[in-house]
């Protein structure tokens, strides 16, 4: 007779071909313990040479029915794709094809990567900024052609936004991703860890801000299409239905609204009480 162990559990005294043939059924696992008399210790079943064979074998692989794993997006191979391209790539894959993107997309790795992406793209978009500043003043400045010292002061302040770029987009990162994933799990779809959410934050970040300081490309436009993006973006990365990611997302700009409109109606009671 054979004492079968799992772990702490007794799982009882068996006859060999009980557990040869609850091996096989996988009443037993192979790592389960087992002692005999005679035995110096327990020892797993799959030492048992008589019950060698008698472990199940695993299932082969059903084509079409395993779900694929995230791959990554491009810029998590930056070292074969190179720096610039894969910055580009991902880009173009989180701006085009954000369905996709955000379907590839590690929910894990640290918030190093991502960090660093979306410190490049605003940093790029303070760089476009100065060039155009020093070069197309005209446009910059909204058609004042003759304003030398707007145009001195422009040059200086862009030197030090660009300085100060990377510094608001890492607080923005975290000021952002907490606030989602705070109204993620106020509307149920918060599935995964609050890295997902930064990540997401992070790539879309990264992807469309530089477009904010493009005058061909108007910041409300732009805004929205960087909600449209937060919104694929939390429903793929946290596999929730769009529904909750929309209202995750809008949550926080209805309550920014209905602060306002609280405090206009203050300042306006305070005003007419004052004229009265």
């Amino acid at each position: 007779m054979i004492h079968v162990n799992r772990g702490a559990t007794n799982l009882g005294t068996f006859s060999e071909e009980d557990v040869r043939e609850g091996l096989r059924t996988g009443r037993f696992a192979p790592t389960d313990l087992g002692w005999r008399e005679g035995m110096a210790s327990w020892k797993p079943l799959s030492q048992f040479s008589e019950f060698g064979a008698a472990a199940p074998a695993p299932p082969p692989p059903q084509i079409g029915t395993t779900p694929a794993g995230r791959s990554g997006l491009p810029w998590d191979r930056r070292q074969e794709k190179g720096f610039f391209n894969a910055f580009v790539e991902t880009l173009l894959m989180v701006l085009g094809k954000p369905g996709v993107a955000f379907t590839a997309m590690k929910r894990q790795g640290g918030l190093g990567e991502p960090l660093i992406y979306t410190v490049v793209g605003s940093s790029f978009g303070g760089i476009i900024y100065f060039v155009m500043t020093l070069f197309m003043p005209s446009l910059m400045t909204f058609g004042d052609r003759h304003g030398l010292a707007r145009l001195a002061g422009l040059g200086v302040g862009s030197i030090f936004g660009i300085i100060l770029v990377p510094i608001f987009a890492v607080i923005g990162a975290f000021i952002a991703s907490a606030i989602l994933h705070v109204c993620l799990m106020i509307v149920g779809g918060a599935r995964q860890s609050f890295e997902t959410t930064f990540r997401v934050v992070c790539f879309v970040g990264g992807s469309i801000d530089p477009l904010l300081i493009l005058p061909l490309c108007g910041g409300f436009i732009v805004g929205v299409w960087k909600i449209i993006l937060y919104c694929i973006g939390l429903a793929r990365a946290h596999e929730t239905d769009t529904g909750r990611a929309v209202v995750a997302v809008i949550l926080p700009v209805i309550v920014c609204c209905g602060g306002v409109v609280v405090v206009m109606f203050g300042v306006l009671g305070a005003w007419s009480a004052s004229h009265h």
